[in-house]
């Protein structure tokens, strides 16, 4: 089922240029393959694009800094100074120096330059299918380029050309309209080469690159496109809301037809904290898990991204999504009898969605750096949600828009009582807080507040005029020659 992935440390291995533990804005051991020497035949390009999927891995950090950056969680972990950069930005204090920010900068990079490595060389060999593989890697830019626009906003911009060592200073940073252009021009390739439906588990399909298309959209306030991208997605057949939310995520629930892009974990091979993002599994739930936990279903972590009281009464008492994506520890210890320990910033409340199960087998390393579950980066839920909202602002369609939320709430309650009949703002309003509630632990709420105006009100700490991005790292403008200017306020 996860084929994909679990061959990628075979490939990593022979493929030095994709092997390092530092990916960076500039790839350094991209020199190390010849590439007169490859790109020779299917097989190569293959392997090449394996080892583009594999920075997937590395976004547990964009989901859980979604999270801990928003009004749902706090930081958490074991005291005040565990993992510094996490800290400060859940306060609203992060610098241009903060470590976890220089690392998704880094490994998007990382992915950036693994798909234009692919790119570069697209045309010098030709077989059967080769369209497909070029779709699979555009989609993986567009996705990279896509995190890093939304964190960073102006970011340099490589177009089938690899970043080498010595050449920063030769890139400037694009303004964020023509990397969403980029984007845009990737997701339509893609989504016009690549099948409904692949044949090998956790490869990007027709459905994800309209949903990312869409979502691109969305973000840059261009509903009429991104309804029309959305649509597509809705009309295709392709996907539908499981009947039973509960089983969304866990074993069984994952790559289900409500899952339009899953991001593959795997506990086969092991990992430790000198290179996290080495990890086949998703590091995200053991940071998340309870910490000294002992007791049934689930295994102990490091009570990171700890959801906050607010946010679980956020619910009506009677959605039966709230116990389901929000652990309440105390009331779950009471009915069970289990045990567990409290770390810094406790409040009672686990994110249920990516905490460890438990699980016969075992990693083959530390347990909480190998997790193997998957990440579920664009639900179907996302997509009706995302085209409701298009519909309401952009003033297309509010019966639609109804309807689309409407569906997600039925599948939530199981009735139609708690039908959403308002228009105009106020479904706007609704479409929000559904957002909020259908999905919330995975790491969209952050981008939602800043992307609709509402982050200031929401967010402790947020400065409007700074916030609304992150900063770049230093050490990333000095590599440049220091001739990118610095994000405002920081």
């Amino acid at each position: 089922m996860k084929k994909l992935y679990i061959k990628i440390s075979i490939i990593i291995i022979s493929l030095t240029a994709f092997a390092s533990c530092s990916d960076d804005f500039v790839n350094v051991d991209s020199n190390d393959i010849n590439s007169e020497d490859y790109f020779n035949s299917e097989e190569d390009y293959q392997n090449a694009l394996i080892g583009a999927y594999d920075l997937l891995q590395a976004t547990y950090i964009n989901v859980m800094l979604g999270e801990i950056a928003s009004d749902n969680t706090l930081a958490g972990g074991e005291s005040a100074t565990d993992v510094i950069g996490i800290q400060e930005i859940d306060d609203m204090i992060h610098t241009p120096v903060n470590s976890n920010l220089r690392d998704l900068w880094g490994w998007m990079y990382g992915g950036v330059n693994r798909t234009n490595f692919i790119l570069e060389f697209q045309d010098k060999t030709d077989f059967s299918g080769k369209e497909q593989v070029i779709a699979q890697a555009r989609f993986l830019r567009a996705y990279y380029y896509f995190e890093l626009v939304k964190w960073f906003g102006d970011v340099p911009l490589a177009v089938d050309k690899q970043i080498l060592f010595g050449e920063e200073s030769s890139y400037v940073r694009s303004p964020a309209s023509e990397v969403y252009t980029q984007i845009e021009l990737d997701l339509i390739y893609a989504a016009d080469n690549l099948p409904l439906v692949q044949t090998e588990t956790g490869r990007v399909t027709k459905g994800a690159a309209q949903a990312l298309l869409g979502k691109a959209y969305l973000y840059q306030e261009k509903f009429s496109e991104a309804a029309q991208a959305l649509e597509t997605v809705i009309q295709s057949g392709t996907y539908s809301l499981v009947t039973d939310y509960n089983t969304i995520f866990e074993a069984e629930g994952e790559n289900s037809t409500e899952s339009v892009f899953e991001v593959q974990y795997t506990d086969l091979e092991g990992a430790g904290f000198g290179c996290l993002q080495c990890s086949e599994g998703n590091i995200a739930v053991g940071f998340s898990g309870v910490r000294n936990y002992e007791g049934p279903d689930f295994t102990s972590g490091f009570s990171f991204n700890v959801p906050v009281q607010e946010a679980y009464e956020a619910f009506d008492s009677d959605d039966p999504r709230r116990d389901i994506a929000i652990l309440n520890i105390d009331a779950w210890a009471t009915a069970t009898g289990a045990t567990f320990g409290t770390g810094f910033e406790h409040t009672g409340y686990f994110n249920r969605k990516y905490i460890p199960r438990t699980r016969s087998d075992q990693a083959l390393a530390d347990l909480n750096l190998t997790n193997p579950n998957n990440y579920r980066s664009i639900r179907y839920a996302d997509v009706l949600l995302m085209a409701a909202e298009a519909n309401n602002r952009g003033g297309i369609d509010e019966a639609k828009a109804q309807g689309y939320l409407n569906d997600v709430r039925r599948r939530a309650f199981g009735d139609d009582l708690h039908d959403i009949t308002a228009t105009g703002a106020s479904l706007t309003n609704a479409i929000y807080l559904e957002r909020r509630l259908e999905l919330i632990g995975e790491g969209h709420r952050f981008f939602d507040l800043v992307r609709t105006g509402k982050a200031v009100q929401e967010i402790n700490g947020f400065q409007a005029g700074k916030h609304e991005l992150f900063p770049i790292p230093a050490i990333e403008i000095q590599l440049a020659g220091n001739v990118w200017a610095q994000n405002p306020g920081y």
